[in-house]
């Protein structure tokens, strides 16, 4: 992973020039949540990866680059949940469609009389 800078950076988009820094003079002061790189890490799949966030958090933790970065603990990722890891189980619905025309088929609806 790498790390992000702590300059202002400059990118090109669509021919214009997008201006990226970690303050916008134009930003209401202490309005706006604090956007910063955040390590989230999957408790059950043991998987960490570093992306921004405003999460708050308490704990920090040593990267890979050396840098030092808040810590979010999480209980389920894209690495650990069944959706993404294909172990998804499919429930037979037409099944139990069938089961129940044919617990209710026939006389059961007619009023008696």
């Amino acid at each position: 992973m790498t790390a992000f800078p702590s300059t202002p950076q400059v990118a090109k988009v669509r021919g214009s020039k997008l201006r990226i820094t970690q303050h916008d003079p134009n930003m209401k002061p202490d309005t706006h949540p604090q956007y910063r790189p955040v390590v989230f890490q999957d408790v059950q799949a043991n998987v960490s990866f570093v992306t921004r966030s405003t999460a708050k958090t308490n704990q920090t933790i040593q990267w890979e680059d050396g840098n030092e970065y808040p810590l979010v603990k999480v209980d389920i990722s894209a690495a650990s949940h069944p959706f993404f890891t294909g172990k998804q189980t499919f429930v037979d619905t037409a099944g139990r469609v069938e089961k129940f025309q044919r617990k209710f088929s026939g006389n059961y609806f007619k009023k008696k009389g």
